[in-house]
């Protein structure tokens, strides 16, 4: 291991091979190891001849030592870091050549030069190629400065809505996108004969009825399952069986409970936010850019991790790019006032999720209102209007 160590001691601060000839040569040796002058791959070329490496380091000392003797010392060449950064500045032109050539190779490598759809249709190649574009990633980009696959493909899936997957793999400079779309079912020409019956009771509201026979009237009564147009039409003499169509409106009802706190706090962003870029190499971490103190009490930190490419080939090397921002807490009292339409608000929300998208808010109606251990508690009815009617066969036999 000390071998080994020195041998790495001596490429750094430099090694030089050394050829003495002379009478004294036993004596210059004697003399140089009680000098604590290391010596090694010592090698007796004849009895007036020895070849050895010392350090850079002990070089003054050998020349001083060599006087002293009948010894005549040259150099036959110098090995390690100095005389190899000595050579590099005489060839610097040529290192900066080719430090430039690999720069520019590694900086092409990280371009995105193709991007291939495979399974898609051209209505759905169009619209993927322009959701691409929209979120940077074309032809002449840097792959760093894109998503990472995962949160392309992630994007693509939200915003395209006939794609039941996408596959994202990029291999050397070109995206390749696998698609597999939506097949929609084929929609039948002809509705087997049924009714339209109330979903939940309601009082009904308005109704259009295409095809049956109404059964209900406006602000009727109806209860869950009652029938309201009738598939079944004509004379008792000749009754024919019909899909009904139509809509019937109702008035239903929903309940919510819900309460808000007169006192919290809460966490927001204060628009400070600090931007850091570094390369990592294993554990090892490089800072590049945003050195400096962080200034901020508290911060959410938002990483994202980029692949660099050299020729087709994924380096060991990662750009990382991380954003810091400055959280501050907010502490918030409310009146009473104040918290009951912030409570009405979030049941509004809530009860937004649970109806149907084209029903309609009617009124509200507060049925029991409470302050209690610092909250405002509400119960609220909503009337809502919604289309309740759904479909159902006609048996055979009803």
């Amino acid at each position: 291991m000390s071998r080994l160590k020195n041998h790495w001691f001596t490429f750094f601060s430099g090694r030089i091979l050394v050829k003495a000839q002379g009478d004294g040569l036993e004596r210059l040796i004697n003399k140089l190891a009680r000098s604590n002058v290391f010596l090694w791959k010592l090698k007796k070329k004849t009895n007036k001849e020895l070849i050895f490496y010392i350090s850079l380091y002990d070089l003054h000392t050998l020349r001083k030592i060599a006087r002293e003797f009948d010894c005549q010392i040259s150099f036959m060449r110098g090995e390690g870091m100095p005389f190899l950064w000595k050579r590099t500045k005489k060839n610097s032109g040529f290192v900066l050549g080719l430090l430039l050539s690999f720069i520019l190779v590694l900086f092409l490598s990280n371009v995105t030069w193709g991007i291939e759809i495979e399974g898609a249709n051209p209505e759905t190649e169009y619209k993927i190629r322009k959701e691409l574009d929209a979120i940077g990633v074309k032809v002449g980009a840097l792959h760093f400065l894109n998503n990472d696959p995962k949160k392309i493909q992630k994007e693509l899936s939200n915003r395209i809505e006939n794609l039941t997957w996408i596959g994202v793999n990029l291999k050397g400079t070109t995206f390749h996108f696998k698609v597999v779309q939506k097949t929609e079912p084929e929609l039948k020409d002809e509705k087997s004969p049924g009714h339209l019956v109330a979903k939940k009771k309601a009082i009904i509201s308005h109704m259009f009825v295409e095809k049956g026979k109404a059964l209900v009237k406006i602000n009727q009564y109806v209860e869950k399952g009652q029938l309201l147009v009738s598939g079944t039409i004509g004379t008792e003499e000749k009754e024919v069986n019909v899909p009904a169509e139509g809509e019937v409106w109702g008035l239903t009802w929903y309940n919510s409970k819900v309460e808000f706190p007169l006192e919290s706090s809460f966490q927001v962003y204060s628009g400070k936010e600090k931007r850091v870029h570094s390369l990592t190499v294993g554990k090892l971490n490089i800072p590049v850019w945003g050195f400096g103190k962080i200034d901020f009490k508290d911060y959410d930190i938002e990483k994202e991790d980029h692949s660099l490419h050299f020729l087709g080939w994924e380096l060991p090397v990662k750009y990382i790019e991380k954003t810091l921002r400055d959280k501050e807490e907010i502490q918030r009292s409310l009146t009473n006032k104040e918290a009951k339409e912030a409570a009405k608000e979030l049941a509004r929300k809530d009860l937004r999720i649970n109806i149907p998208e084209d029903a309609t808010l009617d009124k509200e109606y507060i049925l029991h209102e409470e302050v209690e251990n610092g909250k405002v508690k509400l119960s609220i009815n909503f009337q809502v209007v919604e289309n309740i009617a759904e479909e159902k066969a006609i048996i055979q036999g009803d």
